[in-house]
């Protein structure tokens, strides 16, 4: 299956965030925490080029809290300040204004030094792709509601200035995802976390990627979920087990593959298997050395 998914407005808020670019002064990049690489831009790193950047790993209470440790690592290898938060509860939010404060230190004493005793506001960029939380992150920050948000993916279209007291001011900007995926895995990631629309998608698909992964890196958690004594090689067999337990049957009995194919991915998305990481930083050191 190839997933692609690349609507016009999101062409459009690639161009205004280059433009708008030099109003910033860092870059809040936002990702899934379940899947830190899958859920970076590849395009963002062209676009800001050396600007100072936050990396922020949302939804780390969705995540394996053990993985999101070593995430935070890798980044801090390349030289990439990054923190764990949930914006959804508002954790982390005092750590990001501090974060940035020391990011930004340098250029801060310069117009202290030129005379600048009290610096403006930061001036932060928000990027991520759909449905990773920027407008919740912007909403806590601001402690209102200021910025849409929503479960699906494509609800922030525009560009906006949202002040958060005196401290920083914020630039929203649509998710933006990238023509095209190089390896369709990354798309099934991001199909399986909710940042591709499911009207697209065939979620058998995604299912299968879904059962295959828990299988092979959470199956005691697979087990328990759906009372199985073993996991079944077969797929087909695997689907009609669950549909069977669950209730997920046509008339005659038969079981309906799409229904258990949307309740699987119900149930991942609603953190039903316990917090759950679908990429190590180990992956990427792997991926290489097989390339």
């Amino acid at each position: 299956m190839t997933i692609q998914w690349f609507p016009g407005h999101m062409a459009k808020a690639r161009r205004q965030v280059t433009e708008k670019l030099k109003l910033v002064d860092i870059i809040f990049e936002l990702v899934d925490a379940r899947i830190p690489y899958s859920s970076r831009n590849p395009m963002i790193d062209e676009i800001i080029q050396h600007k100072p950047r936050l990396v922020l790993l949302n939804k780390a209470d969705m995540a394996d809290p053990r993985i999101t440790k070593d995430w935070i690592q890798f980044f801090h290898k390349k030289g990439i300040k990054a923190l764990a938060i949930n914006s959804q509860a508002g954790v982390g939010m005092k750590e990001i204004v501090s974060a940035s404060e020391l990011i930004l230190k340098e250029k801060f004493d310069r117009m202290k030094a030129k005379g600048v005793v009290r610096p403006r506001a930061i001036r932060a960029m928000i990027v991520g792709i759909p449905n990773a939380g920027k407008s919740t992150l912007i909403n806590r920050l601001a402690k209102k509601n200021i910025a849409k948000t929503g479960n699906t993916p494509g609800v922030t279209k525009a560009q906006q200035w949202i002040k958060v007291g005196k401290e920083l001011e914020l630039l929203d900007t649509p998710g933006i995802l990238w023509p095209k995926f190089e390896d369709q895995e990354v798309g099934s990631k991001l199909a399986l976390t909710g940042a591709i629309k499911d009207t697209i998608l065939n979620l058998q698909d995604i299912c299968v990627y879904a059962l295959r992964f828990l299988e092979r890196e959470y199956p005691e958690r697979l087990k328990e979920r759906f009372q199985l004594e073993y996991i079944p090689e077969d797929i087909v067999d695997f689907f009609d087990q669950i549909g069977k337990r669950r209730g997920c049957l046509m008339g005659g009995g038969e079981v309906d593959y799409d229904k258990v194919a949307e309740l699987v991915i119900r149930e991942f998305r609603s953190e039903l298997f316990g917090p759950i990481t679908l990429e190590k930083p180990s992956d990427l050191v792997a991926n290489d050395v097989e390339e």
